[in-house]
């Protein structure tokens, strides 16, 4: 499992919302870091401490006070339908210089030969198991199942309690919603919405939503 840099010693939550904050108790769990602050755009925030950390500002106090040498980044926006402003704070960032870290709740389970993009987040409950891959920014959330051999692109979101069965490819961007189910060997292209409970027996198309059992296109 390449996990390098999954547990900095000092870093920054983007976004004080309900997935930020899930992922200041995975950090706390995990030990070893410390969480010096949230970043979000609403100025109502600013100055509040949440779970015991302050909310520092915006994306610009950010980049003014922590150089990308003196902290990493954890990507704390969610996704509902939609991975794609998550994509877009994740590439804004790396183009100033900061580095992403991963997210690995310790009561996830990751199999030994699994490969990890930079800034993966993998949830409690949640089971990517061997040969699978995992591109950069990927949230596999609470639950989640990616069976054996899957590869899930930049970005992708599997949302809470969703089964990938084995060797499904998931392209860039893609979110496949809660509860949704994946036979094996599908493909599904990028920027693609498998909708919560869905059944996904067909391969799905780039930028194409699908729903029902079994999944058709909307």
């Amino acid at each position: 499992m390449n996990a390098q840099a999954a547990h900095p010693s000092r870093v920054v939550i983007i976004g004080a919302g309900g997935h930020g904050r899930v992922l200041l108790d995975a950090l706390r769990l995990a030990g070893a870091v410390e969480v010096l602050g949230f970043c979000d755009a609403h100025e109502q925030l600013h100055g509040v401490t949440l779970h015991g950390v302050p909310v520092i500002g915006n994306d610009e106090d950010l980049l003014r006070d922590y150089k990308p040498d003196e902290v990493a980044l954890v990507n704390g926006l969610g996704s509902v339908g939609d991975s794609g402003p998550r994509g877009r704070v994740f590439e804004m960032f790396r183009r100033e210089g900061y580095r992403f870290a991963s997210v690995i709740h310790p009561r996830a389970i990751v199999a030994d030969d699994v490969r990890l993009g930079e800034g993966v987040q993998i949830m409690a409950g949640a089971i990517v198991q061997s040969g699978a891959q995992l591109g950069e920014n990927v949230l596999v959330n609470t639950g989640a199942i990616v069976d054996h051999g899957c590869r899930l692109g930049d970005h992708v979101h599997i949302a809470s309690g969703a089964v990938l069965s084995g060797e499904v490819t998931v392209g860039e961007a893609t979110h496949v919603g809660t509860g949704a189910t994946v036979i094996q060997g599908i493909q599904i292209g990028p920027r693609a919405l498998v909708a919560a409970g869905a059944v996904v027996i067909y391969d799905v198309g780039r930028d194409t939503k699908v729903v029902g059992v079994p999944a058709r296109e909307r």
